[in-house]
């Protein structure tokens, strides 16, 4: 099999900054410290309610420039915990596109039935492991749904430009089971938003003793948002706006 995987930082839904990595992969004590006191005071309170001095304080480091020091800016602290997070998450990913594809080339499942499911499950259950994570992991998905739930949300280029990337894969994996007006409408990205959304919430609501039934529904849900047909009523809309303004695809 050819090897697709980046070695350019992080992928995943969400951006990282530029001087990520700047980032050390086992982070010194003040770094890891700081990156704690910001994944949990981020969760609890919205990204842009913490200030960078509030995070410094918590942490308790004795140097009041600590922060931007090690990450130079908001930006910079929000890059350090997508870094910290998404190499599992695009590992977990990829292993599980990687399964696919060895069942699709070996004849199980087909593409009207079982074969959309397991892309779905795809994009959740990376993700849905952070449950579990007892190092910030539900912190990480309450700041990706508060990132991605924006009206401008935000997202890296990565996940539409670079092949090595897991979410690359995916979306190209997702097209043939997508009818050109769900391409449109971009039912993959509502699939990404309500995925982040809703493990944002689980998130927020434990630690549960369970999540197994909660991720299985999820990727239901999903499977359904990806899958769902398109009215005749949404296509002839789409029909008149595309003589108004061009759409671009998720």
């Amino acid at each position: 099999m050819t090897e697709r995987r980046s070695n350019g930082g992080p992928g995943g839904f969400v951006g990282a900054a530029p001087h990520v990595a700047e980032v050390r992969a086992t982070p010194a004590p003040t770094q890891a410290r700081l990156l704690q006191a910001a994944e949990r005071l981020f969760a609890e309170r919205g990204i842009d309610a913490v200030s960078l001095r509030e995070i410094t304080r918590q942490s308790g480091a004795r140097n009041a420039i600590a922060l931007q020091y090690h990450f130079t800016d908001r930006a910079g602290m929000l890059a350090a915990i997508v870094a910290k997070h998404e190499p599992g998450i695009e590992a977990a990913r990829h292993a599980l596109l990687d399964e696919y594809e060895a069942s699709t080339r070996a004849g199980d499942g087909d593409a009207a039935g079982s074969g959309l499911r397991p892309l779905a499950a795809a994009l959740v259950r990376p993700l849905a492991a952070k449950l579990a994570d007892p190092d910030g992991g539900p912190e990480y998905l309450r700041i990706q749904a508060d990132l991605l739930s924006r009206p401008r949300p935000v997202i890296g280029d990565r996940w539409r430009t670079d092949p090595g990337n897991s979410m690359f894969r995916w979306r190209a994996m997702v097209d043939p089971f997508l009818a050109e007006e769900s391409i449109r409408l971009h039912r993959r990205f509502t699939a990404v938003l309500h995925t982040a959304v809703e493990l944002g919430r689980r998130a927020a609501s434990g630690p549960h003793a369970d999540d197994r039934l909660f991720v299985s529904h999820l990727i239901d849900v999903v499977t359904a948002i990806l899958g769902g047909p398109v009215s005749d009523e949404t296509r002839r809309l789409i029909r008149s706006a595309s003589r108004r303004r061009p759409v671009r695809a998720s």
